[in-house]
């Protein structure tokens, strides 16, 4: 079984969408907090997500809660445009816990940095190829004052840091994409 893991998701509909993607292909899915949104009873009855029930779901209060409950050895795949292996390079194996950050900023950069050899992309096209406005988008400020951040790419790739692209996947598109490649290369395993 696959494990699916959102670090501080922010948009219920894209957990929502995941968590159905997770239930139709034996997945589990883990949510770290914190939580763009409640997971109350009525929030979900409200959200129409009556599959919830049947979800393999386990919150953690951290990403150390989660690292704990995994186990030593567990297999990482870092999900991030700043990785230079694309996730079609990977070797996915059950068990592994495939990682997404929020919609908004992704995974935190100390993150991406304690797992630099687990970072994986989505080839995706740059913001000039794609947007008609591109030139009108600023790259926020995401490195802090963290030196060693700013020495090199947190994936250990020499990467421009300046490359930064505002286009990207939805996040529940991004998680089927990755997820499905997984599965493909185990074999789809008790699927039709």
């Amino acid at each position: 079984m696959f494990n699916i893991v959102l670090v501080a998701p922010e948009i219920p509909a894209n957990t929502g969408n995941i968590g159905r993607t997770c239930v139709v292909t034996g997945t589990r899915l883990h949510l770290v907090e914190p939580l763009g949104f409640s997971l109350d009873e009525r929030s979900l009855r409200r959200a129409g997500l009556a599959y919830w029930e049947s979800l393999d779901v386990t919150v953690h209060r951290s990403w150390d809660a989660l690292l704990d409950a995994a186990g030593t050895g567990a297999r990482l795949h870092l999900l991030t445009k700043k990785a230079r292996r694309t996730y079609a390079e990977a070797t996915y194996r059950d068990g592994d816990y495939l990682v997404f950050g929020c919609e908004s900023v992704g995974l935190p950069e100390e993150l991406l940095a304690a797992h630099a050899r687990s970072c994986e992309r989505i080839p995706m096209l740059a913001d000039a190829s794609s947007l008609d406005n591109a030139s009108s988008w600023a790259a926020p400020d995401e490195r802090g004052d963290h030196a060693a951040l700013l020495a090199r790419d947190v994936c250990g790739n020499f990467v421009n840091p300046e490359d930064y692209r505002i286009s990207a996947l939805n996040l529940s598109n991004a998680v089927a994409i990755v997820l499905y490649e997984a599965l493909r290369q185990t074999g789809f395993p008790g699927m039709e």
